[in-house]
C-alpha cells in the first residue's frame, strides 16, 4: 500500500498533441486538479492562468486529471467541452486519488518529456495556491537551463513513522531515517531536460506514494541535487499572519485554504501592482 503502480503504461484519454510543440511556450504550468473540480480550474483560468504573456516569455498551462470510480459523479461531457472550449485538459487513465498522486507525478513527465521540445521550464503547482507568474519568469530567466529544481526545499526531512501520519511510510518501505532532499509538491519548477532524466531513474527506484518525496528520490539517485530559490521568502507555505502592504507582488507560491480565496487575492494583487509594489 506504500508503492504504487509506476513504472507503467498509462494512456491519455483527452490530451492537447500539437499545442506545446507548436505555441514553444519558455514555461509551462502544469496544475494536477481532481476532475470534479472545475470550480479551481474555472477559478486559475480567470487568475493566474490567463497570464500568457510575461516579461516577453510565453506561458501556457494546462490541468492534468486522471479517472473517478463508476460510482463517483462526474459529468463527462463537462470535461468533454472544457477541453474543447481551453484546449488546456489532460486526462490520464490512472484512477485519480490522493495515493495515486505519484502516478499523476510521474505521467506529467512523461507529457512534459514527448510533447515539449522547445520548452525551457515547467512548473509542477497545486490548484489550490496563489502563483505570481510574474516574479517566477523573472526568476527563471536568471536561472540554470539544465538540472535545476528549485521551490519549497526540504532537507533532511525526517521520515515519519508514526502509523496515524498522513504521510507515513515504514521502514520496510525507506530504511533510512531521513529523506535525501526534495521539493515540497506545493509548486517546484524545473529545467525541461530533467523529466526525461527523472523518468529514466524511476526504473531504478521503487516508487512510494508520497509524490513530492520519491522525485526526490529519483534526483538523488541520478546525483542532482536541488537549487535553493534565490530569496527564502518566494515560495511560502501557509499565509503569514502579518502581510506587508506589498506581500502579493513579492512572492512567487504562497498556499491558500481554498481555491476559493483565488479571487479575492488576485484583486488585492492588481491592487499592490497599481499602487507601484
Amino acid at each position: 500500500m506504500y508503492f504504487v503502480a509506476y513504472p507503467h503504461q498509462y494512456h491519455f484519454i483527452l490530451d492537447e498533441p500539437k499545442r506545446c510543440r507548436q505555441e514553444s511556450p519558455f514555461l509551462v504550468l502544469m496544475i494536477p486538479v481532481e476532475p470534479n473540480n472545475k470550480e479551481a480550474r474555472d477559478m486559475i483560468r480567470d487568475t493566474w492562468g490567463k497570464e500568457s504573456k510575461v516579461l516577453g516569455q510565453v506561458v501556457i498551462h494546462y490541468f492534468l486529471l486522471g479517472t473517478v470510480r463508476q460510482e463517483e459523479l462526474l459529468n463527462k461531457k463537462q470535461v468533454l467541452h472544457e477541453s474543447e472550449r481551453h484546449h488546456d485538459i489532460l486526462q490520464s487513465d490512472f484512477l485519480d486519488s490522493y495515493n495515486n498522486l505519484t502516478i499523476k507525478t510521474m505521467v506529467m513527465f512523461e507529457w512534459l518529456s514527448s510533447h515539449c521540445p522547445n520548452t525551457c521550464y515547467a512548473m509542477k503547482i497545486d490548484s489550490d495556491m496563489f502563483l505570481n507568474v510574474h516574479n517566477l519568469v523573472d526568476m527563471l530567466l536568471k536561472a540554470p537551463r539544465r538540472h535545476y529544481m528549485t521551490g519549497m526545499v526540504a532537507r533532511s526531512g525526517a521520515v515519519l513513522r508514526d502509523p496515524n501520519s498522513k504521510w507515513f511510510l515504514p521502514v520496510s518501505a525507506f530504511s533510512e531515517s531521513q529523506y535525501p532532499p526534495y521539493a515540497l509538491g506545493l509548486g517546484y519548477v524545473f529545467s525541461l531536460d530533467l523529466p526525461k532524466r527523472i523518468l529514466e531513474a524511476s526504473a531504478h527506484v521503487k516508487a512510494v506514494y508520497i509524490e513530492d518525496v520519491y522525485v526526490g528520490m529519483c534526483m538523488n539517485h541520478l546525483g542532482i541535487d536541488l537549487t535553493d530559490p534565490p530569496h527564502g521568502d518566494l515560495f511560502m507555505g501557509t499565509l503569514p499572519f502579518f502581510k506587508g502592504n506589498c506581500y502579493w507582488t513579492s512572492v512567487i507560491t504562497t498556499i491558500l485554504t481554498n481555491s476559493k480565496q483565488l479571487w479575492d487575492i488576485w484583486e488585492t494583487y492588481q491592487t499592490q501592482i497599481q499602487s507601484g509594489c
